[in-house]
C-alpha cells in the first residue's frame, strides 16, 4: 500500500504574479487531499463515491469528471498497460481557490511514480505537475500551486524568469524561501465563500492581455510582484498595519483588471468594516475563497458566521507532498 497526501494552500500576498515572473507569500492550510494505492488485477480508479475501470487507451480521455486528474498522469508516464487500484479523498473544498486540483495531482502522480520505482525531487516533482496540469489538463496556472503542494509550509516564492511557459527540460527552478522559522503568529482568517470556480476560466483573459502587452495588466502585476517582496519584511516584522495596507492594494489591482468577483468583494468589504487591516483573494479570484488579518481573528469569525456561516480556515505550516509505502 502506497498512502500519499498534500496540502491546500492560502496567498497571502503577491497572488497571481507566480505566473508572469513575480514573488508572492503563501502559506498551507489544515486540509489536504489524500490517495492510496495498492496492486490490483486492472487498473482501476475510485475517487469519491464513484468508480471506473481503465481497459483501453480511449478511456483515458478527460470528460471533466473527478478522473481526470489520475488519467491525465497515466497519459503523461504512459502507463495504461500497468495494474493498480488507486484511491483519492480530499478535505479541501472544491474549487475554492485553494490549490485542491493541485494537491490532488500532487498526491497522485507521487504515489504512482513511487509504485513505479520512479525517484524525483521536489523542485522536479513541482515543474513536472504544473506541466501536466498546462499540457495535459489544459489548465491555465501559474507556479504557487505547485510548489506550495509540494514544498508545503510558509515561503516566500520567486518566480522571476519564469513569466513564460517553457518546455519542461528548459524551465528554471523558483526560488523557495522558508518563512515559517522567523514568524511565530499568523492572524489571518480564511475563509470560503461558497463558490465554485475553475481558475483556468478566471486566469485565461488576463493571460491573454498580458501576452499582448497590456499596459495596464503588465504594470498591475509588477506592482503585486514588489507588494510581495515589502510584505516578507512586514510579516516577519509583525507590521500588520503594513502588511494590511500592502495586502488590501494587492485586491485593488485584481479588482481593476476584472480578475475578483462579486462575492469575494463582498465578503472582502465586509472584513474590512469589522476591523480587517487587510483583505484579499486567496487564490484566482472568481468565486473562491478570500484571506483576512485582523488583529483579533475571533471577532472576525463571528462576523463571518452570521454570514451564511462560510467554511472558516486557518493558515497551518504543515508539512508539503508526503509520500510512505506501508505494509
Amino acid at each position: 500500500m502506497i498512502q500519499a497526501s498534500a496540502p491546500a494552500r492560502a496567498g497571502v500576498i503577491g497572488n497571481p504574479t507566480d505566473g508572469y515572473g513575480g514573488s508572492l507569500i503563501s502559506c498551507t492550510l489544515g486540509c489536504r487531499a489524500n490517495v492510496r494505492l495498492r496492486s490490483a488485477k486492472r487498473l482501476e480508479l475510485a475517487f469519491g463515491e464513484e468508480e471506473t475501470v481503465i481497459r483501453n487507451e480511449k478511456a483515458l480521455r478527460l470528460d471533466g469528471g473527478v478522473f481526470d486528474i489520475a488519467k491525465s498522469v497515466i497519459r503523461y508516464l504512459r502507463i495504461a498497460d500497468k495494474r493498480f487500484r488507486l484511491e483519492g479523498t480530499s478535505e479541501i473544498p472544491l474549487r475554492s481557490g485553494l490549490a485542491g486540483s493541485t494537491a490532488m495531482l500532487a498526491a497522485v502522480f507521487s504515489s504512482v511514480c513511487k509504485f513505479l520505482g520512479k525517484k524525483m525531487g521536489r523542485y522536479e516533482c513541482a515543474e513536472t505537475i504544473r506541466y501536466i496540469e498546462l499540457n495535459y489538463m489544459d489548465i491555465q496556472c501559474g507556479y504557487q500551486d505547485q510548489y506550495m503542494t509540494v514544498f508545503g509550509g510558509l515561503n516566500y516564492i520567486d518566480f522571476r524568469t519564469k513569466e513564460v511557459y517553457r518546455d519542461l527540460s528548459e524551465e528554471a527552478y523558483a526560488t523557495v524561501e522558508t518563512l515559517a522559522g522567523f514568524v511565530d503568529e499568523l492572524p489571518f482568517v480564511v475563509v470560503h465563500t461558497g463558490v465554485q470556480r475553475i481558475s483556468g476560466s478566471v486566469l485565461r483573459p488576463v493571460r491573454e492581455r498580458w501576452l499582448d502587452g497590456d499596459p495596464v495588466v503588465v504594470e498591475g502585476y509588477r506592482e503585486i510582484g514588489e507588494l510581495a517582496r515589502l510584505g516578507k519584511k512586514a510579516l516577519i516584522r509583525k507590521d500588520w498595519e503594513g502588511l494590511g495596507a500592502l495586502m488590501n492594494r494587492n485586491h485593488e489591482i485584481q479588482q481593476e483588471l476584472g480578475a475578483s468577483g462579486e462575492v469575494n468583494d463582498r465578503y472582502i468589504e465586509l472584513a474590512r468594516k469589522s476591523g480587517a487591516l487587510g483583505a484579499k483573494l486567496a487564490g484566482a479570484g472568481g468565486g473562491g475563497t478570500i484571506i483576512a488579518l485582523h488583529h483579533n481573528p475571533e471577532r472576525l469569525i463571528e462576523v463571518f458566521r452570521k454570514e451564511g456561516n462560510p467554511r472558516i480556515m486557518f493558515l497551518d505550516p504543515q508539512p508539503g507532498l508526503t509520500v510512505e509505502e506501508t505494509s
